[in-house]
């Protein structure tokens, strides 16, 4: 397999170069604004990518997608976008986009966190609204986005288990008692923690906690190059970690 790589200069980006390396997978170009010491081209613009690849990888920043789902489109090339913190705007540009491409779209590229995802949906769904959701989520200090685009994924999972759910971000003030069916997601931002997700399930006798911890980024790097290889072929369209991991644990 061949990709390119867009945000090759950051950490995510340098994480998938090392373990495609290990897996022998060819990054072909970068897409970066400084070259970092890459073993591979680094180009400034989408449209400077040679041609040659597979699929395309994105770990950049949301700013980044503008420029570059146009080239995707008209290029033909599948997509792995990776990027968290994207506008309204720039979600329905990528549906528009996945009419034309297969484009593989996750805010977190952990099969573990897909995972949990569907445990989630399950525990809401089979607990009933007697029982209080909290998300709690964790993330290094240079994070921007908040709260995760993981935690939100969370979320929307319980959300379509649980009807007339509703989001509370964080509580402050004199008077914070719950309303019936709220979710609340609470972000905590320090140090270098890779990645840190609890949903918990608060009864009158009873809590469920179901949580995932990323030990580093190898976790999301593997699932970014498994969904690249899981692009190749398919048809236009909007996919994610569900569709990869469907065959290994097939749905009712």
């Amino acid at each position: 397999m061949k990709i390119w790589l867009s945000g090759a200069a950051g950490h995510m980006g340098r994480a998938i170069a090392s373990l495609a390396e290990e897996r022998g997978i060819t990054v072909i170009a970068g897409l970066d604004r400084v070259d970092a010491g890459c073993a591979f081209p680094i180009c400034s613009s989408p449209a400077d990518l040679p041609e040659g690849g597979d699929a395309l990888i994105d770990f950049s920043a949301p700013a980044v997608l503008d420029d570059l789902l146009p080239v995707l489109v008209e290029r033909g090339i599948p997509a792995v976008l990776a990027t968290t913190g994207y506008t309204d705007a720039q979600l329905r540009a990528i549906d528009e986009a996945a009419a034309h491409i297969a484009i593989f779209r996750s805010a977190n590229m952990s099969v573990g966190i897909a995972l949990l995802r569907r445990l989630c949906a399950e525990a809401a769904g089979a607990l009933g609204p007697e029982y209080d959701i909290e998300i709690v989520e964790a993330h290094h200090r240079r994070k921007k986005d908040a709260p995760s685009g993981t935690a939100l994924m969370l979320s929307e999972s319980i959300r379509s288990a649980r009807e007339q759910a509703s989001e509370v971000f964080g509580r402050h003030g004199r008077d914070c008692r719950r309303n019936p069916g709220e979710i609340g997601i609470h972000a905590i931002r320090g140090g270098t923690v890779t990645g840190e997700h609890q949903v918990m399930f608060l009864g009158d006798q009873e809590r469920i906690v179901l949580s995932h911890s990323a030990e580093n980024r190898s976790v999301f790097a593997s699932g970014a190059l498994q969904a690249a290889a899981f692009l190749i072929g398919k048809a236009p369209g909007l996919y994610d970690m569900n569709d990869l991991i469907g065959e290994a644990i097939p749905s009712d």
